[in-house]
């Protein structure tokens, strides 16, 4: 039985459990709140069939449908699944804000402009589909079929907009295959398709056959198939009449899945030879456009009537534009055609497609077409190349200049194809494609310059665990670089000085002395650039003595500041300054609380505006850490979250930094110890010397906030055994107060005359507060109470609430020793209640016991007795507060206007108010405002 309807109705039999699930999201989502899920299933399970229902059920309830299906021949054409998906509601593009309109516009191709920032694109999209479900009456079903076959721009911006969808009347539903690890997706909620019952497969099988089975060869069949509703159809298919009538098939070992495609492709070689060529022409062509199957046909004297039988065939139905009855359909013919087949095909579709309106896909016909090198396809390529990258499509410029590379007949043009493809494609997150054409460029001629590109590029391929292994290639590197391109040579310093800061203790010291010494020998380029003063920088701190290296350091960041500015249009070469070697650690060493907030949220604006999001995640843990020296935890946890999601989203490994900063200053013992223990056995496996010193740093946070002394200074200890850098410091800082109270006053006047050298030179009010407290703690009677105080003064001064909360608290706690109780109170109180403000709930619990000894009675507070807001809504409170509207909040957070309107009613709800001006005064003016710190791409609020 080849009628496609009867099988779309019959692989939903068992399925009633996913099919009410999905008529309950169709329901909520129409009430107007939205729905996602994502069906897991194994090929042939059911899942095509069940969005199929959905689709149909929704346009009865009223609901609008986009559709989309993830094309496996299509993956490296960037935004191609998403450009189809959004095609039917692109009429609306002028009624989105003008920077989502340019980079959706950008990343289709409907324009020229610099590389789009994938979150706008996504905010483009979230825009468009609130747009076309803002009428009452229309809510909006998105079904996106075969996800694990979406290009990877196309999966990051879909994911990204489903994980969004909050307030919106919009049901949104992904279907992918159960082995796929789903990249965004796998953070949706999930629906698992799993085989038929035997009862139900029995069910199944008995319909779909026009008489009876032999109950020996059904029963076989059924446990063959596995319960695989595709499979139970089209598996008797498979089998002679002898065999389904008498009962002598034996079952193999074969996986249903192959059941289903022998099937599909009998089928197809059922066909007339002009109707296989059609169908292997539409399975070829991915965007299903008839128009273009039918100028491919006339060019291969394909006659008009091909589709009839094809049609008859049950395998495509031809009607505005073509559509396999199955994905494994398509996939099937198109694999198990001869190669030669394939490339015609390919040819008449290059041929038939237009080179001034799609000359990418023309370009990717052509390549498939090519049986020998061919400069003009090559040329189309790289061409196609340098247009997927100014489209924010790293993956598929890598696989294009590939191609390019493989189809280049000039041996020296193949090396410059080559190295560019393998640059790219690290870029775009390595895998095996960089060694290859790291392997075809060496076949090559190479000069001098290359080699030296090649030996860069290994080195940048080096895995990352012992970092002085990389470091001493990159080192390599850039010496040969040095004559040749002085300033790719001092790129590559840059990058070795980052792999010895990642490795820190755990590296050969010499390796980044030399790396530094080096770096004096290379010269300057004409107009030296950030990068080039961040090296110097850290150069000189490596090299001199601190008070120099320091010197050096605060030009580095002056000039980062500088250029940096948002009134200063976008360098794209700081996105370089990530990781280790960011501003934001460089301000941490010198205490300059005002750099460092400064850097952090412009490196936040500059990696989104950029799209950055391999960097993004760093930036956003380097504000994080920022918000927890600050005392705004809630900040600094969304933050956290924004940026565990985007790695997550795009494979790459957690940054873990700032949440562990964030646990430890919380003082939630149990948490904090799983936490910091996970990431220092991580951080000693793959080498990470400097991620070691942080997790020991911030277990003496944890102690000292607990009392527990002991466990912090052998955590400080370790702490400040290297001096790492942003680290080292507040290193010493823990190791003064743990040593101080564990009796250790030798240890404690080491550290202090260390961290003295330090603040001393920086002179910052943050580094003088730091030292007068730490000095305080073993200073004589007479000095104590002009030291405490003066600490006092200066971190009121600065904004590092968390570190002025602890010079109140070991004041007060010397107070109370020294018989000053009513003194004692004032600062226990005040630290009591900062650190209960904030959810610092090991030293507020410090605070309260010394309070109590004081013979104060203070209420218990913890972070639920405060306002009780998610990350999300103390976001969206601060931008409501300083003055941003809807649209600019989200902007500004990636979601929709509408979700901020949600957002707002359950913020106003909690707080008890009923606008923005009563929230603005509900709110603690005490916190730093976002206004003030000029988040939003640098403007100031709309009033």
């Amino acid at each position: 039985m080849n009628d496609p309807g009867f099988e779309k109705q019959a692989v939903l039999v068992g399925r009633d459990e996913q099919l009410a699930i999905l008529e309950k999201a169709l329901l909520t989502a129409q009430s107007g709140s939205s729905q996602v899920l994502a069906l897991r299933g194994e090929a042939g399970m059911g899942k095509t069939a069940l969005l199929d229902h959905s689709a149909s059920r929704a346009v009865e309830l009223g609901f609008r449908v986009l559709a989309v299906a993830g094309i496996e021949s299509e993956m490296e054409l960037p935004f191609a699944s998403l450009h189809q998906f959004c095609a039917p509601i692109l009429d609306q593009l002028h009624r989105i804000p003008g920077p989502q309109r340019d980079a959706m516009s950008v990343a289709f191709g409907l324009k020229d402009g610099e590389s789009p920032n994938k979150f706008l694109v996504g905010m483009a999209v979230l825009s468009l589909l609130a747009g076309a479900a803002e009428n009452p009456d229309r809510s909006l079903l998105c079904l996106v079929d075969d996800a694990h076959w979406l290009d990877e721009g196309s999966m990051q911006v879909l994911g990204f907009v489903a994980r969004r969808l909050v307030a919106e009347p919009v049901a949104f539903v992904f279907a992918l295959r159960d082995s796929h690890s789903g990249g965004e997706l796998a953070r949706l909620p999930q629906l698992l398709v799993e085989g038929l019952s035997d009862r139900d497969a029995h069910v199944l099988l008995s319909s779909a056959m026009p008489s009876p089975l032999d109950p020996l060869v059904q029963d076989r069949i059924v446990a063959e198939a596995h319960g695989n509703p595709m499979a139970l159809l089209h598996l008797p298919r498979t089998l002679a009449p002898e065999e389904l009538a008498g009962g002598f098939w034996l079952p193999g070992s074969h996986h249903p899945e192959s059941y289903i495609e022998n099937a599909f492709y009998k089928r197809f070689m059922s066909l007339r030879d002009d109707s296989r060529q059609l169908l292997l022409t539409a399975a070829a062509e991915p965007t299903g456009d008839v128009g273009l199957l039918w100028r491919a046909a006339h060019l291969q004297h394909i006659p008009m009537d091909a589709n009839a039988t094809a049609d008859v065939g049950g395998l495509v139905e031809f009607g505005i534009n073509v559509r396999f009855q199955h994905p494994l359909a398509r996939s099937t013919i198109y694999r198990r055609t001869s190669v030669a087949d394939r490339r015609t095909v390919h040819r008449a579709l290059a041929e038939a497609t237009d080179p001034t309106l799609d000359p990418d896909r023309r370009a990717w016909h052509r390549a498939h077409a090519a049986t020998q090198p061919d400069e003009s396809v090559a040329a189309d390529l790289e061409r196609s190349a340098s247009r997927a990258r100014d489209r924010g499509g790293a993956a598929a410029a890598a696989s294009f200049l590939r191609r390019s590379a493989e189809l280049t007949p000039d041996p020296a043009q193949r090396v410059t194809r080559a190295l560019a493809a393998a640059q790219v494609g690290i870029d775009a997150g390595g895998g095996d494609a960089p060694f290859e054409m790291l392997a075809l460029a060496e076949h090559g001629p190479l000069d001098a310059l290359q080699r030296a590109r090649i030996e860069r590029l290994r080195a940048q391929l080096v895995p990352r665990v012992r970092g002085s292994s990389s470091a001493r290639l990159l080192l390599d590197a850039a010496r040969r670089l040095s004559p040749l391109d002085p300033a790719m040579a001092r790129d590559t310093l840059l990058e070795a000085l980052s792999e010895t800061i990642v490795s820190g203790r755990l590296n050969d010291g010499a390796v980044e002395r030399e790396i530094a010494e080096a770096s004096r020998a290379v010269p300057l380029p004409d107009q030296p650039r950030t990068v080039d003063a961040v090296l110097d920088g850290i150069a000189s701190q490596i090299l001199d003595d601190y008070a120099a290296g320091a010197a050096a350091l605060r030009r580095a960041l002056e000039t980062v500041r500088r250029d940096q500015s948002p009134t200063t249009p976008i360098d794209r070469n700081a996105l370089r300054l990530a990781g280790p070697v960011a501003p934001e650690p460089l301000a941490a060493e010198l205490w300059d609380d005002d750099a460092w907030q400064e850097l952090a949220a412009n490196g936040v604006r500059i990696a989104r505006q950029s799209g950055a999001l391999a960097v993004l995640p760093l930036a956003l843990n380097y504000e994080a850490c920022f918000h927890v020296h600050a005392g705004d935890f809630k900040a600094a946890e969304a933050l956290v979250e924004e940026a565990s999601a985007l790695c997550e989203a795009t494979g790459s490994p957690p940054v873990e930094h700032a949440s562990l900063v964030l646990a430890a200053w919380r003082g939630r013992e149990s948490e904090a110890r799983a936490l910091i223990a996970s990431r220092l056995t991580g951080a000693k496996s793959r080498g990470e010397g400097r991620a070691v010193a942080l997790a020991e740093y911030t277990n003496a946070v944890l102690y000292n906030g607990l009392g527990r002394y002991d466990s912090a200074l052998s955590a400080a200890t370790d702490a400040c055994s290297y001096e790492d850098l942003g680290i080292y410091g507040w290193g010493l800082v823990e190791l003064i107060e743990a040593a101080t109270h564990s009796g250790d006053r030798d240890a404690a006047a080491a550290a202090l005359d260390k961290l003295t050298e330090r603040t001393r030179i920086s002179g910052t009010e943050w580094a003088q507060g730091a030292e007068a407290f730490s000095r305080a703690m073993l200073s004589d009677d007479e000095e104590t109470d002009q030291l405490y105080q003066k600490a006092i003064k200066h971190l009121g001064e600065c904004r590092v609430v968390v570190h002025l909360a602890r010079a109140r608290l070991l004041y007060g706690e010397w107070l109370r020793r020294h018989m000053r109780r009513k003194e004692s109170r004032n600062e226990l109180l005040s630290a009591y209640q900062t650190f209960s403000k904030i959810g610092a709930e090991g030293f507020a619990e410090r605070a309260h016991r010394e309070l109590l000894a004081t013979g104060e009675t203070a209420r218990k507070r913890t972070v639920a007795t405060t306002t009780d807001f998610t990350s999300q809504e103390t976001q969206i409170a601060k931008l409501a507060q300083s003055g941003y509207t809807n649209r600019e909040i989200a902007d500004y957070l990636f979601i929709s206007p509408r979700t901020v309107e949600w957002h707002l009613s359950n913020i106003f709800a909690k707080l008890g108010v009923s606008s923005r001006r009563q929230l603005r005064s509900a709110l603690s003016p005490s916190e730093p405002r976002l206004a003030e710190r000029q988040h939003l791409s640098g403007r100031r609020p709309s009033r």
